[in-house]
């Protein structure tokens, strides 16, 4: 919808050396619990990217090249987490994520602000307050001491239970790399596409054909048309 040549790259591709990524301009980590997270937020799927030669050199080639963009969206914000991709020239100053501080799975409509921040992806929102979806038992981002290696990009309106489902410092819902290049959020903008996608929508904007979501991916597309 946003204009992009969509493909869908699985783990097995990656590790066999089928797909190098070299083509790809743009990777969105999705959602959706892999391996269940039965080993802590997305930890194996960082170990598929971290234990198999093919799959990490493809990724780190990725991160290495200045004209790519990436996005992670729940069980996707919690690998970019694990893996240091949010902060691409110092992994080791990533924000980690934890359970819940209500010790729980929540689901739910909440409200977030898009904060002044550099993101690429959200740079046509800022200001904004918007609805989304939380789905996550394990989305508490928890932060180094040495904070500048990103900055904060999405927050919840409001930083007590249940307005911040998961006790996450200053209310923080997203961060992004200090170039903007690089976004991993817990709520899920695409499954806020279209106006009947959401629990709550705007009486007078209820014509609208696409949320104001959507304009992450087309300001990704736009930035991509320039620095290709």
């Amino acid at each position: 919808l946003a204009g992009f040549t969509v493909k869908d790259v699985h783990m097995t591709d990656l590790i066999s050396g089928r797909e190098t990524l070299e083509e790809v301009k743009v990777i969105a980590f999705v959602g959706g619990f892999s391996n269940a997270d039965t080993l802590g937020s997305a930890k194996g799927w960082a170990g598929a990217f971290l234990y198999n030669e093919k799959a990490k050199n493809a990724i780190d080639k990725f991160y290495a090249r200045k004209d790519t963009l990436s996005l992670g969206v729940c069980n996707g914000c919690q690998l970019m987490a694990e893996l240091g991709l949010i902060t691409p020239e110092n992994r080791e100053a990533s924000p980690k994520m934890g359970h819940n501080d209500s010790h729980k799975y929540e689901s739910a409509f909440v409200g977030v602000e898009v904060t002044d921040s550099p993101s690429i992806m959200l740079s046509t929102l800022t200001g904004s307050k918007l609805g989304i979806w939380v789905a996550h038992g394990e989305g508490k981002f928890l932060f180094p001491a040495d904070t500048s290696g990103f900055k904060t990009a999405l927050k919840f309106n409001y930083n007590s239970y249940p307005a911040n489902p998961n006790g996450s410092p200053g209310a923080v819902a997203g961060i992004c790399s200090t170039d903007g290049r690089h976004l991993a959020m817990m709520p899920h903008p695409e499954r806020c596409t279209y106006p009947h996608n959401w629990a709550h929508y705007p009486a007078d904007r209820r014509d609208d054909q696409v949320s104001p979501w959507f304009e992450i991916f087309l300001n990704a597309r736009e930035w991509i048309d320039k620095n290709s």
